[in-house]
């Protein structure tokens, strides 16, 4: 009983029950996340080793770049990844508790309705992703990051920095916004499937 359960969720996650959702998961999620586990860390991996401030001093240049750096991009963006999952990853549970195979979720009202929310809820956290990440990183990264280190020493006022690879960064975060939005374009492509598909089977039947 064990091993079909395991089995069913293995082949669940695998092998969602529509064309553009295998994609979305085979393709575009390994890519998305080779993406973000080589080149971001290429990009971002040394940022802190190179951020320097005037007057360049490690307790206002750490200081200042955790001002700048409120939270590591690279962790955002695995916390995103790994949030989008989880809608999908409960259904797959159910299912797989449920015994429920693949081609039965398009052809059951109900298992339908459910994926299509699971589908809603992805779009939902890519949405509130995008958002969060504006707020915390913006569009652009510019060379300089003016901080505000008098709490630190009262002799300084605002102190100017060097931020590292700003034009990379800059591409980089631009390749994230550009990955939500497909994603999202995405899920909505694949309500549009399971209606186009669930449609057939009525008028099939």
């Amino acid at each position: 009983m064990s091993l079909n359960y395991i089995k069913n969720f293995y082949e669940g996650c695998l092998r969602p029950p529509t064309v553009i959702g295998q994609f979305h998961t085979l393709f575009f999620g390994s890519v998305r996340m080779f993406f973000l586990g080589v080149l971001g860390f290429a990009v971002y991996g040394n940022e802190a080793l190179h951020f320097s401030c005037d007057p360049d001093r490690r307790e206002i240049n750490l200081f200042c770049y955790n001002q700048f750096r409120p939270v590591t991009p690279q962790v955002f963006w695995a916390l995103q990844l790994v949030t989008v999952l989880v809608p999908g990853a409960v259904f797959h549970l159910y299912a797989a508790y449920k015994n429920i195979d693949q081609e039965d979720i398009l052809d059951r009202r109900t298992y339908t309705v459910f994926y299509i929310i699971s589908v809603l809820l992805r779009i939902v956290l890519e949405v509130a992703a995008f958002w969060l990440q504006s707020r915390l990183f913006g569009f652009l990264v510019h060379s300089l990051y003016f901080c505000d280190a008098s709490s630190l020493e009262k002799t300084l006022n605002v102190t100017k920095c060097m931020v590292p690879e700003h034009f990379e960064k800059t591409i980089f975060l631009s390749a994230m916004y550009i990955f939500t939005i497909i994603t999202m374009i995405l899920c909505m492509a694949e309500i549009f499937e399971i209606l186009c598909r669930r449609f057939g089977y009525l008028t099939n039947q």
